[in-house]
């Protein structure tokens, strides 16, 4: 959500960074908020002024009784009735305009940093530095799908894609035996990781949402097409007994934990002595995939169900530029235990996603595609998100508050990384050694196949 104070007094900061993120209608969209909170103060004006002159009239017609003027009464008693619709109408304008304002405001994306470069789509996106150089195998590389299914326990294929087809569709998977505990191990690793050498403090949230969570982290309303809902019934009683279920609107499921820990401080002031909050969670998160359709359609790298490591920091306005580098250099540490090879891109202004100032891709080597692909998304959402859930903060002694600052990233996707360690640790019979640092959550085993 955006400050419309703020975007009074510098609308053209907000046509320009509105205009970097590719929106051909940045300043008919200023136009329109700055029309309608002129006329959402005009009727709050309007309303308040009848109220004091109803208040001024309703004594004066007090005094023309007790002077025995009704004539005088009379004529005061009709103008206080059209006062009252006067302010009725006020009051309904007031209503109107300010879901009118609302409505927009919370459509329009957040705005960049200045230090984000320009740039239309991941074209223009930066690469900050790199870590490692690719992975050039000596034999031709496979990718995880076909090693996934060659690789056979008891019960087939260890990644079994038409198994999860058969009960779920397309975009799922049934791993089996090693590959399902490799999984487990990265999952547990990075949350240990994260909880013990940098200081995330593990939560275990909820992955049902109301739809409330979702519009103050910024998923709805845009992007509710790439959501999965559930179905709710209610049961009122009848007077013979019996219920009659109607449907009501259900929860969401969850697409990343950003959502679940982010709202732990909604509608709530946290004392800036305890800041920044860094909290982590392993979960299943779900996604629609509503806007890729024919893309990444065979394997992992784009599924329905995933679990990812969520990194979530709670900050003041002055620590979260530090805050997020922080959060960045705490994900690559992942992919350098893994000794995995990655490059950091800092993404142009129309390549980030809807709540970011600024963001760093995180994009890993993968073999088989000959390229880096995204593993990690880490972003800076400023005061945007907290403006949405009303979370601020206030230091001791103070009576004033502001709204905190709020930083998400991934600390790794996990079945993205469990496909980078597929791919980069292959040999040329399809065998997958495992990485030193997972050894010991595998039973010490040392490959798989």
């Amino acid at each position: 959500m955006h400050d419309i104070k703020a975007l009074r007094e510098t609308p053209e900061a907000y046509v320009k960074g509105w205009s970097s993120r590719g929106r051909e209608s940045a300043q008919a969209d200023v136009d329109a908020l700055l029309s309608l909170d002129k006329a959402l103060r005009a009727a709050k004006t309007a309303f308040e002024t009848n109220q004091a002159q109803l208040k001024k009239l309703s004594g004066e017609i007090g005094k023309a009784k007790a002077q025995k003027d009704e004539a005088r009464a009379a004529e005061l008693m009709t103008e206080v009735e059209g006062l009252k619709g006067a302010i009725a109408e006020a009051q309904e304008t007031e209503r109107q305009t300010e879901e009118e304002l609302r409505t927009l405001l919370a459509s329009l994306p957040n705005i960049p940093f200045e230090d984000v470069p320009l740039g239309e789509d991941e074209a223009g996106n930066v690469e900050i530095r790199r870590h490692g150089a690719p992975n050039i195998l000596s034999f031709p590389a496979k990718d995880h799908a076909d090693l996934g299914e060659a690789l056979k326990g008891p019960t087939g294929s260890l990644m079994d894609f038409e198994a999860a087809a058969k009960m779920s569709g397309s975009r799922f998977v049934v791993l089996k035996g090693q590959l399902a505990r490799l999984e487990r191990a990265i999952g547990q690793w990075m949350l240990d990781t994260q909880t013990t050498e940098h200081g995330y403090t593990e939560v275990n949230p909820p992955v049902l949402v109301r739809e409330h969570a979702l519009y103050g982290t910024g998923q709805l309303p845009k992007f509710e097409e790439d959501l999965f809902q559930t179905r709710e019934y209610v049961y009122p009683p009848t007077k013979s007994g019996n219920s009659v279920p109607f449907e009501v609107k259900g929860r969401y499921l969850i697409p990343t934990a950003e959502v679940s820990l982010t709202n732990l401080v909604r509608e709530a002031i946290t004392a800036e002595e305890e800041l920044p909050l860094r909290l982590t969670a392993l979960t299943n998160c779900f996604r629609a995939e509503a806007g890729s359709a024919g893309r990444d359609t065979k394997g992992m790298i784009r599924q329905h169900q995933f679990q990812k490591v969520e990194l979530v920091s709670i900050t003041t306005p002055e620590q979260s530029a530090a805050e997020h580098e922080r959060m960045t250099e705490c994900a690559e540490a992942i992919l350098k235990k893994l000794d995995l090879s990655f490059r950091t891109m800092l993404l142009c202004t129309g390549d980030m996603g809807f709540g970011a100032r600024k963001t760093y891709d995180l994009e890993v080597w993968l073999p088989s595609q000959n390229t880096y692909r995204e593993i990690s998304s880490c972003s800076n959402c400023g005061g945007f998100q907290a403006r949405r859930m009303d979370a601020r903060t206030r230091k001791a002694g103070e009576k004033g508050t502001r709204f905190l600052h709020t930083l998400n990233g991934s600390g790794l996707a996990v079945g993205r990384t469990l496909v980078a360690i597929m791919e980069n640790y292959q040999d040329e019979g399809g065998r997958i050694a495992i990485p030193s640092v997972l050894q010991p959550y595998m039973g010490g085993l040392t490959h798989i196949g």
